[in-house]
């Protein structure tokens, strides 16, 4: 998956949490959102938008929320790619562990062939 259908995919599915994603959509989705928040926080700044004694501003605000209900969506499907459950995502909130764990789990490969979630993504066959 290129970058473009990866940010694509993010968008056309905004709000799907079925269905699988494979690790480089992941990755590329990931890639998009840093690249956005570094560009709203330039804005910010920039343009003097920040919130008073804070590093953070009104358009990294709309950025931020606009692409949290995606990244969820695409974290969701990337656990169903490696067969866990996309509440698995719940790890996040828990301080460094989660994080780390969540990241191994983006690192892993698809599960081969069908799972209960969808066909393999990569289309690749058990």
């Amino acid at each position: 998956m290129s970058f473009g259908e990866a940010v694509s995919s993010g968008f056309s599915n905004y709000a799907n949490f079925s269905g699988r994603t494979p690790r480089s959509g992941y990755w590329w989705w990931v890639l998009f959102t840093i690249i956005v928040s570094v560009v709203a926080s330039v804005v910010d700044n920039v343009a003097g938008l920040n919130y008073e004694n804070q590093n953070a501003g009104w358009v990294s605000t709309i950025a931020g929320l606009a692409l949290l209900i995606p990244s969820i969506s695409v974290l969701f499907r990337r656990l169903h790619d490696i067969g866990r459950s996309g509440w698995w995502w719940l790890l996040g909130l828990i301080c460094c562990i989660g994080q780390i764990i969540l990241f191994v789990f983006a690192q892993q490969d698809s599960q081969p062939g069908d799972n209960q979630y969808g066909p393999n993504p990569k289309g690749l066959a058990a």
